[in-house]
């Protein structure tokens, strides 16, 4: 699995529109702060495979949680179904105070 950290991918962000972001924490996490432009698909909801399914696969997808536990997770489901995906490690907890 391919990881990057929140200074790196903001600065891909920040240099580059060749990317997606997926917050797959909860509602109620994501209702408190998330990242412009953030795609959500809470990995504890049922459906979340079928879901993912459905994201588009054109470009590579950051995805984050709260620290990046649940982010690997969905990384872990995401690359058998032909996604380009990287966990961000430290998820919103690190990337508070950068960009949120």
């Amino acid at each position: 699995m391919k990881e990057i950290s929140t200074t790196e991918a903001q600065h891909l962000l920040e240099n580059s529109s060749d990317h997606y972001l997926l917050d797959v924490r909860t509602s109620a996490e994501y209702q408190e702060g998330h990242l412009e432009g953030t795609y959500h698909i809470d990995i504890y909801a049922p459906g979340f495979e079928g879901r993912v399914k459905e994201l588009p696969k054109d470009k590579p997808w950051l995805v984050y949680c709260r620290s990046g536990g649940r982010s690997a997770t969905a990384c872990q489901v995401m690359e058998p179904l032909g996604f380009d995906a990287t966990n961000v490690t430290g998820g919103i907890t690190a990337w508070r105070g950068k960009v949120v």
